[in-house]
């Protein structure tokens, strides 16, 4: 497997930020790791070895990055305000400088995302909010009420990185609706130990999607699936399948 890890100044997070891509060709995928998680993390807890058939196969490249969590959502003893304006720098960083760097591996095709967890949650709330540039999303074991993160604060920007509170306000005519529709849309949630808060939220955003007309397919896994990487490589597996 081919693999390379890079690393740049991002002068909007003022900081060095280093980023791992396994593959040499197909549909660039931007992988975000679960809470306060590091660009390793994927190679460490086994999901690029559930991902290899298709990175070895060249369809599939996984661009694996750093969050900043520690310094935003899980952050509490910071004013929110602060905290919500940081993320939104990590927003920009990635999609103006690690996102050009996935679209000139990508052939003219659109990117797409994936993560676990509290990767789950920033994986979905990218693809919600620039289906522009990301046309397919797997979400495994996520949150999506960004203001319950906060605990119940909310302003513009939590709103923006909300999608069970920005979702059902967009009109039926915004130029979003189409592209949503045209896109692939993965989410999964187990019902065993350690899930309830997502499967809470997952079925919160199932229901917002359904009321819009947004087909996605929703996937409850068994009440033996906890909230754990030995079910999130199976899962990666079973809907890259369906995606490749």
């Amino acid at each position: 497997m081919q693999t390379k890890e890079l690393h740049w100044y991002s002068e909007r997070l003022n900081r060095d930020m280093p980023l791992k891509i396994y593959g040499h060709a197909g549909k660039p995928c931007l992988v975000i790791p679960s809470q306060n998680g590091k660009h390793g993390d994927f190679e460490s807890f086994g999901m690029v070895e559930a991902c290899r058939p298709w990175i070895d196969g060249g369809k599939l490249q996984l661009f694996c990055i750093d969050t900043i969590d520690a310094e935003t959502w899980s952050c509490s003893w910071k004013p929110p305000r602060e905290r919500i304006e940081l993320h939104e720098r990590w927003i920009q960083y990635l999609m103006r400088e690690v996102c050009p760097l996935m679209e000139n591996c990508s052939e003219g095709d659109k990117l797409m995302t994936m993560g676990c967890s509290m990767g789950a949650f920033h994986a979905g709330n990218l693809f919600f909010r620039f289906p522009d540039r990301f046309d397919v999303t797997i979400c495994l074991s996520g949150v999506y009420d960004a203001a319950n993160i906060l605990g119940g604060y909310m302003d513009d920007l939590v709103y923006l990185n909300s999608p069970i509170h920005c979702l059902p306000n967009m009109p039926e005519d915004h130029p979003y609706m189409d592209l949503y529709r045209r896109s692939r849309m993965f989410f999964c949630v187990g019902q065993g130990a350690w899930e309830d808060e997502l499967l809470a939220d997952t079925r919160k955003l199932d229901a917002v999607l359904k009321a819009k007309n947004i087909p996605a397919f929703v996937d409850y896994w068994g009440y033996d699936v906890n909230h754990d990487w030995d079910w999130w490589r199976k899962q990666a597996a079973y809907f890259l399948g369906k995606i490749m």
